[in-house]
């Protein structure tokens, strides 16, 4: 029975763990996740992008999330992989540090977190504050779940079973390091396994040595986890996560040996204790970080022919990509969304490598350039056109009603995106030239301002593809809330901008007009992007009608004016 009751304690404290973890890594990035491709894309040396990773992992409360990041930006060549390896290593640095601040005893701060951070989160509006309230909790419930993992252990302390366990991992450091490395990955979390490790040995349930073999598999074992999680990606993005591999694991396996051999030898005394394990485990990834940052850039090479970049398509005569769509070929009625979705996202991508420069062209782009950008808007309406034929002709005897709506929904968002195209093209990229002939540049304020709402336009349009692609009910519901959150940073900045005119800011003056109408075209653009939420919300019951009548019109009659009918 005290097995039983321990394994229970244990399943319930480990998930709440791992809850706590994550409840934490969403609240931030839900607050500052459009901010983190400027920092990490920045120009920086590796010492500098070793820091920035530390400090990335530590706000993320995962070194995991920092190499997925880091991998993304990786292929999309945003990021050379030198610098991506140091910010990896760096974050892994840095979710060390979590470790040490989350080991001290910190259960008085329990009520006061959760009563801070349940205040925020229910009681008030505003995004951020809403996210702080979900970050606090989560720091609470943290704490909650490692007094509740050291309660679990009460039942089979003072058995026989718990002593056999810890001898013989003690004694067997190769199994307790492959154990490690297996708990760090199930649980998906180097920070909740090394916690786990750590408070076992704070309490006695493990010996030192069985404790440090486990924390050196679970830094093992977490470099798996972006390998793991970056398997479907470009081939650039895999080369960071495997190189951390690469050198985690050695480093790991060195550091199990030399330590075990000089523990058993009494070269290092009788440590005792979980802050001398995290100790250990602190040097254990610092030193990594000042091994390896050395060895990023020739690396690099190693791993470019490891994973060579695959071979360039012949070249194709001049003219527009080829189309996702099959005009007339549409097989099952499944086949047929796919298609249409993987054509809207091609569309999506076109529009975003339209949007993406915006605030270069503000800042000085040429004639050359501003014109590239516009001419980039015949592809996007190339792309409706061919959305809008293949949708008219759907032979509708063989798709359901449902089916049939799913197509006509995906044809409006089309719409959706051709206007947003448009309002580059158009608007922001008009009022980039105006910019330029007049040679005006806004406030520092103002242009912070811009900045940020270009920043989380572009988070927006990611989540929009992934709703596009899964039509989660979650990520839906959040690219609404983005949507509200984007028109408040547009109401507030439109008041600032007042304000600074109230008070006779000269460079206010000069750029007012060009000021608001960026700021009405950017909320116009996000309105558009963010459009994709609402049959999802509409399905499962999460948006009223006359709300939905009010965003987009309706879907029957837009998908008739659209097919000339």
């Amino acid at each position: 029975m005290a097995i039983l009751t321990f394994l229970i304690s244990l399943a319930g404290a480990t998930m709440l763990l791992l809850y706590a973890v994550r409840m934490v890594r969403t609240g931030i990035e839900r607050s500052y996740g459009a901010s983190f491709q400027r920092l990490l894309t920045g120009r920086q040396s590796h010492l500098q992008a070793g820091l920035m990773g530390l400090i990335l992992a530590i706000v993320l409360q995962s070194s995991a999330a920092v190499a997925l990041l880091t991998s993304g930006f990786a292929a999309s060549g945003y990021l050379a992989f030198p610098t991506g390896l140091a910010i990896v290593l760096g974050g892994d640095l840095g979710s060390a540090l979590i470790i040490q601040i989350l080991s001290f005893k910190l259960d008085w701060l329990v009520p006061v977190l959760l009563a801070a951070g349940g205040y925020l989160f229910v009681k008030t509006e505003a995004k951020k504050a809403r996210q702080l309230g979900r970050i606090l909790m989560g720091v609470a419930f943290i704490l909650i779940s490692l007094r509740f993992l050291r309660e679990a252990m009460d039942p089979i302390r003072g058995s026989a079973f718990l002593p056999a366990i810890a001898g013989y991992l003690a004694r067997d450091y190769v199994t307790a390091f492959l154990a490690g490395g297996a708990l760090a990955f199930v649980m998906h979390s180097s920070v909740a396994a090394i916690l786990m490790c750590v408070t076992l040995v704070q309490i006695g349930a493990l010996p030192f040595a069985a404790g440090l073999s486990l924390v050196l598999g679970a830094n093992f074992g977490s470099a798996f986890i972006p390998v793991w999680l970056s398997r479907g990606m470009d081939l650039r993005a895999r080369r960071i996560p495997y190189a951390n591999l690469a050198l985690r694991g050695t480093w790991a396996v060195l550091c199990l040996f030399g330590a075990n051999l000089a523990l058993r030898a009494g070269w290092l005394g009788d440590p005792q204790g979980g802050q001398m394990l995290v100790s250990a485990h602190l040097a254990f990834n610092a030193a990594l970080l000042l091994l390896a940052l050395p060895l990023c850039t020739p690396l690099g090479g190693v791993f470019a022919r490891l994973f060579p970049d695959p071979a360039a398509p012949r070249a194709q005569p001049p003219g527009r990509p080829v189309s996702a769509l099959e005009q007339g070929s549409y097989g099952s009625p499944a086949q047929a969304v796919a298609n249409l979705k993987r054509e809207l996202l091609r569309m999506a991508d076109q529009v975003g490598a339209m949007f993406r420069p915006v605030l270069e062209l503000y800042e000085g782009g040429s004639k050359e350039q501003i014109r590239a950008v516009q001419q980039m808007d015949e592809e996007v309406n190339a792309c409706l056109s061919g959305i809008r034929q293949y949708v008219a002709a759907v032979p509708e005897e063989a798709f359901s009603e449902e089916q049939l709506k799913t197509a006509r929904s995906l044809m409006e968002y089309a719409i959706r995106l051709e206007t947003a195209g448009d309002v580059v093209a158009r608007r922001l990229t008009v009022l980039a030239g105006e910019m330029r002939k007049k040679e005006l540049r806004f406030s520092r304020d103002g242009w912070l301002e811009i900045t940020r709402m270009h920043e989380a336009i572009l988070a927006n349009m990611q989540l929009a593809s992934n709703v596009l692609i899964s039509d989660d009910l979650e990520s839906a519901r959040l690219l609404s809330l983005e949507k509200t959150e984007l028109k408040r940073m547009e109401r507030d900045s439109r008041k600032r901008h007042l304000r600074r005119l109230q008070h006779g800011a000269r460079d206010s003056f000069d750029t007012s007009d060009i000021h608001l109408e960026t700021l009405r075209a950017l909320r116009e653009f996000n309105s558009h992007i963010a459009a994709v939420a609402y049959p999802v919300l509409y399905r499962n019951g999460q948006l009223l009608e006359t709300r939905l009548i009010e965003e987009m019109p309706d879907l029957e009659d837009a998908a008739e004016t659209a097919a000339g009918r």
